[in-house]
């Protein structure tokens, strides 16, 4: 159970990386029902250390405070080397079992201690071949936001940061803490979809003024029917003009996303609710059991019943929805 956060800081450090990390593990939310989390940013160094954008800032806690972290998070760090210090830290802590995460470029931190060998990891799409070439024995996957290997999980560029954070908000505390944080932080609670271990595609958030406020209706009635042709009618385009605009604006098929949405909600309703799988899979479009099962399996790599086990332990009662 995630309870105590270090993030490293040293120069060169980028300081919207290292923001992103403060803002969600930093924030005191427990009024709003968050979990207590025990945060330090740390250093090696006593005196000042100066970011990557040229300004210099002071922490009070040095290295031997990542020695009680339950999770020990690396920003993004200009040059892409850390110490010998901060490597031998990570590396004493991912030998105790704490988890492990960097955001854009702190990846390079990781491999440099060697510990991206033999897992699979990403970076910021701008760096993932120098990556991949600096360590061979890496398994580098471009074009995610976020890739989780257990013990390992390395974001991509900058703001992908928040969405492997809140990842592992929703793998220690559950779906409901995470959009809590997601929605302090005013940034959708997940964009991958879930479970699986990394994001094969990133769906993005549709922004567009074409398409924005028919995807918002359509999360507010996932029961419905939403073929293409239905959705272009709606939309007053014809189905060949609407599919090719829709990929444009979410990089993805109609098809796809309505699918990753109805399993997103019903990951929230197995968590939430003590609904049988047959109730949740009619109130989010999918018609019966069988195909919420298919969708949620494939998609996030557990069966409902599985995923209700892990992040729903206890018992709920149905009159919870």
């Amino acid at each position: 159970m995630l309870t105590n956060v270090a993030v490293l800081a040293f120069d060169g450090v980028a300081p919207f990386e290292l923001g992103i990390l403060c803002e969600a593990f930093g924030i005191d939310r427990t009024d709003d029902g968050v979990p207590a989390i025990d945060f330090a940013v740390c250093s090696e160094h006593d005196g000042p250390i100066r970011t990557s954008m040229g300004f210099t800032m002071q922490t009070e806690h040095g290295l031997d405070r990542v020695a009680q972290a339950d999770l020990v998070a690396v920003p993004a760090i200009k040059e892409r080397d850390g110490s010998d210090a901060v490597v031998q830290a990570l590396r004493d802590a991912h030998a105790r079992g704490a988890r492990l995460l960097s955001v854009c470029s702190g990846s390079f931190v990781l491999g440099q201690a060697g510990l991206l060998d033999g897992i699979e990891c990403t970076t910021h799409w701008m760096h993932t071949e120098r990556l991949q070439q600096r360590f061979p024995e890496a398994k580098v996957i471009p074009e995610v936001l976020y890739v989780d290997a257990g013990q390992v999980v390395t974001g991509a560029g900058s703001a992908a940061g928040l969405d492997a954070a809140l990842h592992i908000w929703r793998q220690e505390h559950g779906a409901g803490v995470a959009n809590i944080v997601a929605r302090r932080a005013v940034v959708p609670p997940h964009r991958d979809g879930g479970q699986a271990q990394y994001i094969a595609r990133a769906v993005p958030a549709c922004e567009g003024d074409t398409l924005g406020p028919l995807l918002t209706w359509v999360l507010e009635h996932l029961e419905e029917d939403h073929s293409v042709e239905s959705l272009a009618r709606r939309a007053h385009m014809s189905p060949r003009t609407f599919a090719r605009r829709f990929r444009d604006e979410t990089g993805t098929t109609p098809h796809s996303w309505v699918t990753t949405q109805r399993v997103a909600a019903a990951e929230e309703l197995l968590e939430t609710t003590g609904q049988p799988v047959e109730w949740i899979a009619s109130r989010v479009g999918f018609g019966n059991a069988a195909a919420l099962r298919h969708h949620f399996t494939r998609i996030r790599g557990v069966s409902p019943q599985q995923y209700r086990r892990t992040f729903c332990p206890a018992p709920l009662d149905k009159a919870t929805a």
